[in-house]
């Protein structure tokens, strides 16, 4: 379980580090904030992949299960904050579509974790 949380918090910081410079690049350029959605989809899935595939590496065995079990840890924290922080509970689409997303992208980076 310690290597669950410790790889959580890595893909964690790591999204809040590229969700910033995404920030950035949106508030210096001319970049459309339509790709927020998109953006924030890749850089959880991203972070995901990275955390789950340090986890399968350092377990060496059940990647997808290891992956999809940080996954679901991972997209029920960032549920809860988001919902915390707009005070709203509900599931709409898009947060369906991350949560999804994010349970694959762990998935992913657990089977690679193993293998490579």
């Amino acid at each position: 379980m310690k290597c669950f949380v410790k790889e959580v918090i890595i893909s964690m910081i790591l999204s809040i580090v590229l969700i910033f410079i995404l920030s950035i690049v949106i508030s210096k350029t001319s970049v459309s904030e339509n790709i927020v959605i998109p953006a924030s989809i890749g850089i959880v899935s991203i972070s995901l992949m990275i955390g789950s595939y340090r986890i399968a590496k350092n377990k060496k065995e059940k990647g997808i299960l290891n992956g999809i079990i940080l996954g679901i840890i991972y997209m029920l924290i960032l549920y809860l904050i988001s919902s915390i922080i707009s005070f709203n509970f509900t599931l709409s689409m898009n947060s369906l579509i991350m949560i999804i997303i994010g349970i694959i992208g762990g998935a992913i980076g657990g089977i690679l974790g193993v293998n490579f």
